[in-house]
């Protein structure tokens, strides 16, 4: 008896469905490609308890609105007028004395369209601990020069990387870009590779810098 003649693919065995098509699968990557990206998954964070949390609540309240922990790392969300004296009292009453950082994150479809991070480190507890606020795009959240004096140029970098302007600062002018620069690198509206062509051409003598 002559054996019968398997379709493309190869016949499938009861109770499996039938094999992919070679064109079948070829078409994947290519739908694969268009689908929409995945959303990030939540930040899974747990509640920061203790002593220095619980400071923060007595002496601040609802001005506080976090106080969590990520992978070992602590953080505090405060609102925006709070930030200050927090960052004073970590100083002064918890010892937190090196202002290690600051920077943004720019959420351009938020209202508060910028998250605002302070990251402090005490030598005493060798312990960090962040501090994040949420400002909208325009805002001028108070300079932190009277508490560390380092964060006069930190602040000068996040007014150079995103066009946030600190108020009370010193000397509130770029520190990596030149001074007529057009443009904030690290706002969302920038590409990556995109230069102010004007002032490369007028101060380096050549049309693009990529």
């Amino acid at each position: 008896m002559a054996d019968e003649q398997k379709p493309e693919g190869g016949a499938a065995e009861p109770g499996k469905p039938p094999a992919e098509t070679p064109k079948a699968a070829a078409l994947k990557p290519a739908a694969a490609a268009h689908a929409p990206p995945k959303p990030p998954a939540p930040m899974a964070a747990t509640p920061w308890e203790g002593e220095i949390p619980a400071q923060l609540k007595e002496h601040f309240g609802d001005l506080i609105t976090e106080c969590a922990t990520y992978l070992g790392q602590n953080f505090v969300v405060a609102k925006p007028d709070a930030i200050i004296p927090i960052l004073e009292f970590l100083k002064l009453e918890a010892d937190f004395d090196y202002l290690v950082d600051i920077t943004a994150v720019d959420y351009p479809n938020r209202s508060e369209r910028f998250e605002l991070f302070y990251i402090l480190y005490s030598f005493e507890r060798n312990e960090r601990v962040r501090l994040k606020t949420m400002i909208a795009d325009g805002a001028q959240p108070p300079s932190a020069v009277n508490v560390h004096v380092g964060a006069n140029w930190l602040e000068r970098e996040v007014f150079d990387m995103f066009g946030i302007q600190f108020a009370g600062h010193p000397d509130m002018r770029r520190i990596l870009l030149p001074e007529e620069w057009e443009g904030f690198p690290l706002r969302k509206e920038m590409s990556i590779v995109q230069q102010d062509d004007r002032w490369v051409k007028e101060n380096l003598g050549i049309e693009s810098g990529q």
